[in-house]
């Protein structure tokens, strides 16, 4: 959606993932691995980093044999790779380990929540192993130690070149880096997953080439710091289809380019370099969407969460992209109720989302999470205060969202179609990414298939998606 609603249960975990474990367990039911295969429940948990660490888990288990199973009751094991980001998603993960713990018995725990090992063990004493983020040989060697390796022909059971992934095959989460340099006071992710460490670019392009050969036709980068690709080994320079390639964000974007897919940029920290990748947007190289948090616009709070910028130069760098740029689709995600937010300073981060008119937003109130340096601040904002905000925070942006969507109406755009259902084809612009944007719905249009791009003229729109009719090409 443009503007999330509010739930108190809300983490960041993706509804996709689950739903693609159960059409391939569906698929291998109908084509089994082998009558033998040790069985294996898998619960990805958390945000699309966390989804790609699932990702190659479930690849080198499938890899080894072993079968992937949809429900806790057929599983020889379950694996629940857990997200810790804020307390909704500690408490889900918690409850996840709980639920497969009471279905099934025997439970492997991995993720970010799996740095804090100690506090799994103490709720849930009876899992068979913990392990923290991307620990993903450890997985495997636990697996081992309670299920032995099925015996399988690697001829017959093929896992393809891309790997497993739980995404619809027409897109696909592309990481290039794990860790995190910087240390953001409400954040706890570098305890958890480290400090930069970014992947080789040449293994990086080869995994977009294979995505691309396998038929995906969106690639979106993710990582916790984008822009900051390559900074860890000062951007060396690599080689890629015999050419030598930078290590860095701006060459890794024109190399993507080179793939004829949709690339869309997330979790962009502002970096003076960014600026450099707006004019590849304009030239239609990648998406013209740039996924930047933010966080809050008032210098002080920025200064207390450890952010940088003002809101007077991200406005003059948001107007200056959108001159060279006028099609920019600028997504972001903000704080409210840091511990010492006035309201005075409330009402500046208002102002700044009237005059930075965001096209897609998402808010949280401040989660207090265990081991961020946030929390020793003083002056801790109410709950309702905090839910006050959020509220006031909200419905500024949604008269944002709706206007800038009327504006939409009449134009025309290609539509990625996402899924087809008994009322029509639902899909995504460029403006769009999956599950956290908004969606084009195309009433009564049924002859098109998932992973079709189609043009699609625009007749309505509210404040979070709209719709349209297809044209012809």
């Amino acid at each position: 959606m443009t503007v999330n609603h509010y739930d108190p249960k809300q983490t960041t975990t993706l509804n996709t993932p689950k739903k693609v474990i159960a059409e391939q367990a569906i698929n291998t039911n109908e084509q089994p691995i082998s009558a033998s295969a040790a069985k294996i429940g898998f619960v990805s948990l958390g945000c699309p980093k966390n989804l790609v660490d699932s990702e190659r888990i479930l690849t080198q288990l499938r890899t080894e044999g072993y079968d992937v199973v949809s429900t806790y009751e057929d599983a020889d094991m379950v694996i629940v790779n857990t997200c810790g980001f804020i307390d909704a998603a500690v408490q889900e993960s918690l409850d996840t380990i709980g639920e497969a713990l009471a279905a099934n018995g025997k439970v492997l725990v991995t993720g970010c929540l799996g740095a804090k090992k100690d506090e799994i063990i103490e709720l849930h004493p009876n899992v068979l192993g913990v392990t923290g983020p991307h620990a993903y040989d450890e997985v495997l060697k636990q697996v081992h130690q309670h299920i032995a390796k099925p015996q399988h022909n690697p001829l017959i059971d093929l896992v393809p070149d891309h790997g497993i992934k739980l995404t619809p095959k027409h897109y696909a989460y592309l990481k290039i880096s794990e860790g995190c340099n910087h240390r953001c006071t409400f954040c706890i992710i570098p305890s958890m997953r480290g400090d930069l460490d970014s992947r080789p670019i040449g293994d990086v392009l080869g995994e977009a080439q294979r995505l691309a050969n396998a038929g995906v036709k969106e690639l979106l980068v993710i990582s916790q710091d984008t822009s900051a690709y390559g900074v860890d080994v000062k951007h060396k320079t690599a080689f890629w289809d015999g050419m030598p390639v930078k290590t860095h964000m701006q060459q890794l974007c024109e190399q993507l380019a080179k793939q004829g897919v949709w690339v869309r940029l997330h979790y962009v920290y502002p970096y003076p370099h960014v600026d450099d990748i707006i004019p590849l947007m304009a030239e239609g190289k990648i998406l013209p969407y740039l996924d930047i948090p933010f966080q809050h616009a008032n210098k002080r709070i920025l200064k207390l969460m450890k952010r940088p910028g003002s809101s007077d130069r991200v406005l003059e760098r948001i107007k200056k992209w959108r001159e060279i740029c006028p099609e920019l689709v600028i997504r972001s995600t903000f704080i409210v109720g840091f511990p010492g937010e006035t309201e005075e300073e409330f009402q500046e981060l208002l102002e700044f989302l009237e005059q930075a008119q965001l096209d897609r937003v998402g808010c949280f109130k401040y989660s207090p999470v265990e081991g961020a340096k946030a929390n020793e601040l003083p002056d801790h904002v109410p709950e309702e205060v905090m839910e006050d905000r959020l509220q006031r925070f909200m419905a500024v942006q949604a008269k944002i969202s709706a206007e800038k969507l009327q504006a939409r109406i009449g134009q025309e755009y290609l539509v990625l179609i996402d899924e087809v259902n008994t009322e029509g084809a639902i899909g995504r612009s460029y403006m769009d990414a999956p599950e956290v944007d908004g969606k084009v719905y195309l009433t009564d249009e049924f002859d098109v298939k998932p992973g079709d791009q189609i043009w699609v003229q625009i007749i309505h729109a509210d404040e979070h998606d709209v719709w349209g009719v297809r044209v012809e090409d």
